[in-house]
């Protein structure tokens, strides 16, 4: 019997790709091809996910390869590729290695699956995305980057510890760009609608001692990766960022219209025109359908400004290296340089 499933392409098959081809296939979201350029690696993985079909209860289809032109056809694209962060090492590090890789991607994307969704996961986050959409020349609201989520998830996972409470009842949101100018939102951040500085101000009994401890979380939360990298020695964060990104490839895949923190393209929103950040949006069979533009107070915004900030310092870079050219269209006159 034949199935019309959906075809994923995993375009980096290490340590993200390999959970990401695992998941896929234990929750049957599609056939998958697995590439690299690193010789019969995808293959073995591959293979080994495969033969575990019959205890995943799983019939997809799951490949790996080292030929660009397996990945045609694919409806999403999801982008791994790229060197991981060593001890020392900051995503800004990456910048020109990573570059070099996601042009080569971002052209075989367009040539073999120019019709596709292309969640970007690689860094320095927010700029590999631009740059991708650069390349590809895709629609905006089919190229976007997994951060968002991830990022909300680690302080939702830290909050939930702090406060003795399940991860399931915690509702928190992470802005701006994917880096150490992330923005924790702490005003939104609540355990089933009660807000998280009421409970910590009754945990302590002390509005200073809750704040300290929030700002506590809050470094946490930006400095999540750099914490695992740390631990690890040679490698970074794999499982998080894989299951982040298939929470995006079920909302898309599934119609789902989830409200998630996306690194998508904004056009005025946030006072920012021109530059893509992690901001809230609507994700589904479109991708990113609609940015949802929530209140921010003055220290909020300022430090949203200052994030995307560091994000146009990144294009200005890539810019500078050749990646994209001296007219690539972004405004600095709605976005104030800030820190």
């Amino acid at each position: 019997m034949a199935f019309n499933r959906p075809k994923i392409a995993l375009i980096g098959s290490g340590q993200i790709g390999g959970v990401l081809a695992q998941l896929c296939a234990q929750r049957h979201l599609g056939d998958v091809v697995m590439y690299d350029v690193i010789e019969n690696m995808p293959h073995g993985k591959a293979l080994d996910i495969a033969e575990a079909a019959r205890i995943n209860q799983s019939d997809v289809k799951i490949w790996g390869t080292n030929a660009y032109n397996d990945i045609e056809g694919a409806d999403i694209c999801i982008v791994t590729a790229g060197v991981p962060r060593r001890p020392g090492m900051s995503r800004d590090d990456l910048l020109t290695i990573n570059a070099t890789i996601i042009k080569t991607v971002g052209e075989n994307i367009k040539k073999f699956a120019p019709d596709s969704h292309v969640i970007v996961i690689s860094n320095p986050l927010d700029a590999m995305v631009a740059l991708m959409q650069y390349i590809t020349g895709f629609p905006k609201n089919r190229v976007y980057g997994q951060a968002g989520v991830l990022d909300s998830s680690r302080f939702a996972t830290f909050l939930a510890w702090e406060l003795g409470v399940s991860v399931k009842d915690i509702n928190a949101l992470v802005l701006g760009g994917h880096g150490d100018r992330m923005v924790p939102l702490i005003r939104y951040a609540n355990v089933n609608g009660i807000p998280v500085m009421e409970l910590l101000k009754e945990k302590y009994g002390s509005s200073t001692r809750a704040r300290e401890v929030i700002e506590g979380i809050i470094a946490r939360t930006r400095n999540a990766g750099t914490e695992i990298v740390a631990l690890l020695q040679k490698g970074s964060a794999f499982y998080s960022p894989a299951a982040a990104a298939i929470e995006m490839v079920e909302a898309v895949l599934h119609d789902e219209k989830r409200l998630l923190p996306v690194c998508a393209y904004l056009q005025g929103e946030y006072g920012v025109d021109g530059c893509y950040a992690g901001v809230p949006v609507i994700l589904g069979k479109e991708g990113v359908e609609k940015i949802v533009e929530i209140t921010l107070n003055e220290e909020e915004q300022k430090m949203f400004t200052g994030s995307v900030a560091a994000v146009v310092k990144l294009i200005e870079d890539l810019i500078r290296l050749g990646f994209l050219p001296p007219q690539y269209q972004y405004e600095k006159s709605r976005l104030e340089l800030v820190g």
